[in-house]
């Protein structure tokens, strides 16, 4: 089963592995500002459909990934069985408050060097979290024993936001809501993929991948 591909029926035995699925849905389902998601990969063909539904009432929502995808997600977008899963990922790029990102560092004129994201980090509304080792993919929700920490604390989640997008996007959010907050990331990230693609150096970390094309 790939760790990265859509989500397929599980087998006997995971529904111990189906709470780390069932806090996410819920979280997303909730969602009501915003949704910033960190993972090596958006590979769950529920969790996207959730994602669907958030932008559709209007939730920004930023997804970072990593720019050059590991190996089980490469293969899973070569694999024609899996379109369907990659249709619905690219289907995401078409609403205007979504954006899908890599962080890379500028290493001189029209040079740069890809960060490869492993965390597994949700916030919600600057209200919830879920962090540990889960992946949003098939493996993690329905094979390997993962653990995640999910809390319900303002505070830290908003502290985890402010930290987490200064270092991706060099701004200082603290005076900004969750939305505001994600928006500006999403324009930063956006302008960023127009200077690489320039071959300019970049401001900041976070650029802006397309959703259509990518793991291709």
């Amino acid at each position: 089963m790939l760790q990265n591909a859509p989500c397929r029926k599980s087998g006997p035995g995971t529904a111990l592995f189906r709470p780390i699925l069932d806090q996410y849905l819920r979280a997303i389902a909730g969602a009501r500002e915003a949704i910033y998601i960190e993972d090596q990969a958006i590979g769950a063909a529920q969790v996207v459909e959730a994602l669907r539904g958030a932008l559709e009432r209007g939730v920004e929502v930023v997804a970072l990934v990593p720019a050059d995808p590991n190996n089980e997600m490469a293969a899973a977008r070569r694999d024609p069985e899996n379109r369907p899963f990659f249709d619905s990922l690219a289907a995401l790029g078409r609403f205007e408050h979504f954006a899908l990102a890599g962080i890379a560092s500028s290493t001189g004129p029209g040079s740069y060097q890809n960060v490869y994201v492993h965390a597994k980090i949700a916030l919600v509304d600057d209200v919830w979290c879920t962090i540990g080792s889960a992946n949003i993919g098939n493996r993690s929700f329905f094979g390997d024993t993962e653990l995640n920490a999910s809390f319900w604390h303002g505070p830290t989640v908003n502290a985890l936001r402010r930290d987490l997008l200064l270092e991706h996007h060099g701004r200082d959010t603290r005076a900004l809501d969750p939305r505001a907050a994600l928006c500006l990331y999403r324009d930063v990230a956006r302008k960023n993929a127009a200077r690489r693609a320039a071959g300019d150096p970049t401001d900041a970390l976070a650029f802006a991948l397309d959703p259509a094309t990518y793991a291709s």
